[in-house]
């Protein structure tokens, strides 16, 4: 792909916001913005956090959309976006909605027959023992959220409420079936689906302390799967995404259990992109350095 169509190229990168994952995003936002300008863009940034950011958008050729979590990955700024003619990178508003949406994506999968861990909504009305007999051990985790923030892992009815009442601080919660097994994660650019990643840790699960901070996350690329178990995420991760509706870059996530199938987490459609991100990490198995993989997105957009 020829990324000199970038250079002099008007971009402003959208970064922090006001969400639970702002620090990730800012992070994630400063790298972008580094990325953009050595391949020549005439890169800004703005922070949707401050009042009235969205005046300082005309003049704008691309929005890179840095923004992880609410208002910036769930379809909100991106029906702003669209309200004001701009192009912005990553999937549009039905896809960036749906996908934040854990339950409402997971309806979908079932009813296409892709495989899911059950789960129940959380609210104060649940019968907490019903939940623990039906699921047993669960992971509590917000219907639309990411990065780990806010979930819990539980065992019993009691430590389900306690979890409940200690997440209910980030919005409408799940329990979803706890899986004993490896995590994987699929990253998916333009047409290209890049090299899986196992996913390892010391901790009880890839919690924010394993994403972000810790030192001793173990990422697995190769993957360590037998190329037709490889061959099939790929297409499980390919099929999740796309029955969402989702466009140039993503990253889907999974769980193996004990007999070797997977299951569909969530899709994420703005990925970190800081110095322990997967999707950098996936590209850069495949020959892309990271500069090549913001001007590969920042094109694919262009061109969506």
């Amino acid at each position: 792909m020829n990324l000199s169509g970038l250079e002099n190229l008007p971009v402003t990168v959208l970064l922090g916001g006001d969400s639970p994952e702002r620090e990730v995003s800012l992070n994630s936002g400063a790298a972008v913005v580094k990325a953009l300008r050595a391949l020549g863009a005439c890169v800004s940034s703005l922070d949707p956090a401050q009042p009235g950011w969205w005046r300082e958008l005309p003049g704008s050729e691309l929005v890179f959309i840095a923004l992880h979590g609410a208002d910036g990955e769930d379809g909100t700024v991106q029906g702003l976006l669209e309200t004001l003619g701009l192009a912005y990178t990553g999937s549009g508003v039905l896809a960036s909605a749906l996908a934040m949406d854990k339950p409402r994506s997971k309806q979908l999968w079932r009813s296409l027959g892709l495989p899911t861990q059950a789960y129940m909504n959380l609210d104060a009305d649940t019968d907490w023992q019903a939940v623990i007999s039906a699921l047993g051990a669960a992971f509590v985790k917000p219907a639309a959220g990411g990065s780990s923030i806010g979930t819990r892992g539980v065992e019993t009815a009691a430590e389900l409420e306690k979890a409940w009442r200690e997440c209910r601080q980030y919005g409408a919660l799940i329990a979803e079936r706890l899986i004993r097994g490896p995590e994987y994660t699929v990253s998916i650019l333009g047409d290209e689906v890049l090299p899986a990643i196992c996913v390892e840790t010391d901790n009880a699960f890839y919690d924010y302390e394993a994403k972000y901070l810790s030192d001793s996350t173990r990422y697995l690329c190769p993957c360590g799967l037998a190329e037709v178990e490889e061959a099939e995420l790929a297409t499980l991760a390919r099929s999740a995404f796309e029955s969402l509706g989702c466009r140039v870059w993503g990253r889907v996530d999974f769980m193996r259990d004990a007999d070797g199938a997977f299951y569909l987490l969530e899709v994420n459609t703005v990925p970190g992109m800081t110095d322990h991100s997967l999707v950098p990490m996936a590209a850069a198995a495949r020959g892309l350095d990271f500069n090549e993989l913001v001007g590969r997105i920042a094109c694919l957009s262009l061109e969506a």
